[in-house]
C-alpha cells in the first residue's frame, strides 16, 4: 500500500520512549485452533513449520495471487475500477488467487442500512472470478481507520474520538496512524459494546450473503489494524498488548459471528502492521475451525524509498517472527499483501528472488500489492506487461496437492520446478505462467499425466494421477522456445 511505517517510528518518539518497554508473556499453547496440526517432514530432517491451506477434498492448496482493489470510487461508482479483465489478465498469468478490498463504510453507510448494491457489484466480481478460476479473499479494508480521517474502512458513524486531536500528514499517511485521535477510534472500536455488535452485524452479513458462492475462500476480519499506545510503551510491546487485549477477542468474536452463517470457508486474521519489524505477534488463540495467520511483508526502509540490502537480514528476522505463532498454533499462513514501491532499484531483483523463497518455504500463498495497470504499486503497465522485476512472481507452483508435500523447490536461474509428495486419492494440479517454448512435466513414480507437454505462451495445467501411498516426484521445466520460421521471399 503507499506505504508504510516510513517516519513513523520517529514520529513515536513524540508520543512513548522507544525501548522502554518489554513484550508481554504469550501464552504457549500448541494444541490446534481446529486445524490439522503443524507438521514438517519426516522427523529429524527439518524444523517445524506452519501447517497448510486445504480444499473440501483434503488436497494441500497453494495460493498465488494479488490484491485487487477500488479505493477511489465510493458510494454509486464503488468497486468500479475493478473490471473483469482483473481476473482474465490473472488466470492468462498462472494465478489463482485475489485479495478483494472492501469497505465496511461502503456497505453500511447508516448505521443499521446495508447497501444491496454494493453487495450486488461484490457478486459480480465474484462471478468474473468464479469464470477465471481465482479463489477470492474477502478483506475487510481500512486505512487509518476510515472516513473520518479522510481514508476508507470504518463508517463515520462508528468513530468515536473522545474530543482528541488529529492532524494529517499528507507526505506520510501511515504517520496518521499515531494520531491521538485515530488510536481512541480503535479503543472504542474494540470495547464499546455497540460498536463491537456493529462490526458482528457487518460480517454476519457479508458472510451470508457469500458463503456458498463458489470464488470465496475465506474472509480478512479487518485490514492492518492498529490501536492506542500508552506513555512509556515502545512500539513492540504496544503492538503485542493491542494483540493480545484487544484483537484476540475481537477475532474470536467476529469469528463467532462468521461460523453462525458459514461452517465452510476459512477466516483469515492479521497481527498489526509492526510484524513487519521482525516482531513477534502477541496474538492469542483464535478459537475456531480454518483459521488463517495472515500477516503482510513490508519492510520500514524499503517503504522510505531504500534499495534492498541483503544483508541487513531483514527476510531472515521476518520468516523467524512470523512463523512462529501459526506454528504453534497449527494454522496455515498466508501472506496478504507485500511488495515494494521502487521494484527497479539495483538491488531489487535480488529482492524478489529471496522474498519468494522465503514466503515458498513456510506459507500456503501470498497476494502481493496490487493488480492495477501503471506505476507505482502496480504489477503491470497500462498495456498488461509486467513491471520489472514483477515477472518472477509468475513461476509454475503445485495449486492443489492430492497428498503430503515433502519437498517443494523452484530454481529461479532456470524456471525449473520440482515437487515430491506422498500421494493420496485425487488428482494434484501442477499450475504453470505463459512461457515461449512452453513446459515439460516429467512425473516418476506410480503416477502419470496425460500432458507431459504443456502449450507455449499460455498458462496451463497438468493434473497428476497416482496411486495412494506412492512417493511421486514431478518436474517442470522450460522448453527451449521453437525457432522461428523465415518469411515469405526469405
Amino acid at each position: 500500500m503507499y506505504r508504510r511505517l516510513l517516519t513513523a517510528f520517529a514520529l513515536l518518539v513524540c508520543f512513548v520512549v522507544l525501548g522502554a518497554g518489554t513484550a508481554p508473556a504469550v501464552a504457549a499453547d500448541a494444541e490446534t485452533a481446529g486445524t490439522a496440526p503443524a507438521v514438517t517432514a519426516d522427523p529429524g530432517t527439518g524444523p517445524l513449520r506452519p501447517s497448510r491451506l486445504t480444499d473440501g477434498r483434503g488436497r494441500v492448496l497453494t495460493l498465488r495471487g494479488w490484491n485487487v482493489e477500488d479505493k477511489k470510487h465510493r458510494g454509486r461508482q464503488a468497486l468500479s475500477a475493478i473490471t473483469e479483465r482483473h481476473f482474465r489478465d490473472l488466470h492468462d498469468q498462472g494465478f489463482n488467487f485475489a485479495r478483494l478490498l472492501i469497505f465496511w463504510d461502503d456497505l453500511e453507510p447508516r448505521r443499521g442500512h446495508y447497501r444491496v448494491d454494493y453487495l450486488k457489484k461484490i457478486e459480480r466480481i465474484l462471478d468474473w472470478a468464479h469464470r477465471y478460476r481465482v479463489h477470492v479473499l474477502l478483506d475487510a479494508h481500512q486505512d487509518v481507520f476510515g472516513p473520518a480521517f479522510g481514508h476508507r474502512g470504518i463508517p463515520a458513524w462508528a468513530t468515536r474520538t473522545d474530543g482528541l486531536p488529529f492532524e494529517p500528514h499528507p507526505d506520510d499517511w501511515f504517520a496518521e496512524y499515531f494520531e491521538p485521535a485515530v488510536q481512541r477510534a480503535f479503543t472504542h472500536l474494540y470495547t464499546d459494546a455497540d460498536l463491537q455488535q456493529a462490526q458482528v452485524r457487518m460480517w454476519r452479513v457479508l458472510a451470508a450473503r457469500f458463503h456458498d458462492h463458489p470464488a470465496v475462500i475465506g474472509y480478512d476480519l479487518i485490514n492492518e489494524p492498529m490501536g492506542e499506545t500508552r506513555p512509556g510503551e515502545d512500539l513492540p510491546t504496544a503492538a503485542r498488548r493491542i494483540e493480545a487485549e484487544h484483537l484476540t477477542p475481537t477475532y474470536n468474536r467476529l469469528a463467532d459471528a462468521i461460523r453462525s452463517v458459514d461452517d465452510d470457508n476459512w477466516i483469515f486474521f492479521e497481527p498489526t502492521p509492526i510484524v513487519g519489524e521482525g516482531v513477534p505477534t502477541g496474538l492469542g488463540r483464535i478459537d475456531a475451525s480454518k483459521v488463517v495467520y495472515a500477516p503482510h511483508f513490508y519492510n520500514t526502509a524499503m517503504e522510505a524509498g531504500a534499495d534492498y540490502d541483503p544483508a541487513a537480514g531483514w527476510i531472515e528476522g521476518y520468516e523467524a517472527a512470523v512463523t512462529d505463532y501459526p506454528t504453534r498454533y497449527g494454522i496455515p499462513v498466508v501472506v496478504g499483501e507485500w511488495g515494494p514501491l521502487n521494484n527497479a532499484l539495483p538491488n531489487m531483483a535480488r529482492f524478489y528472488r529471496d522474498a519468494l523463497a522465503s514466503l515458498n518455504r513456510y506459507s500456503s500463498g501470498w497476494a502481493s500489492y496490487v493488480w492495477c495497470y501503471g506505476s507505482g504499486y502496480c504489477a503491470v503497465d497500462e498495456k498488461g506487461r509486467f513491471r520489472t522485476n514483477k515477472q518472477q512472481t509468475a513461476a509454475p507452483y503445485a495449486a492443489a496437492v492430492a497428498g503430503k508435500v515433502t519437498t517443494e523447490e523452484h530454481a529461479p536461474d532456470t524456471g525449473a520446478y520440482r515437487l515430491a509428495y506422498r500421494a493420496g486419492h485425487g488428482s494434484t494440479e501442477v499450475r504453470v505462467p505463459p512461457h515461449p517454448g512452453g513446459w515439460r512435466v516429467q512425473v516418476t513414480g506410480p503416477a502419470g499425466t496425460a500432458t507431459p507437454v504443456l502449450p507455449s505462451d499460455r498458462t496451463a495445467m497438468a493434473r497428476v494421477h497416482a496411486r495412494p501411498g506412492a512417493t511421486v516426484t514431478v518436474r517442470v521445466t522450460p522448453l527451449p522456445r521453437p525457432p522461428q520460421r523465415p518469411g515469405p521471399g526469405r
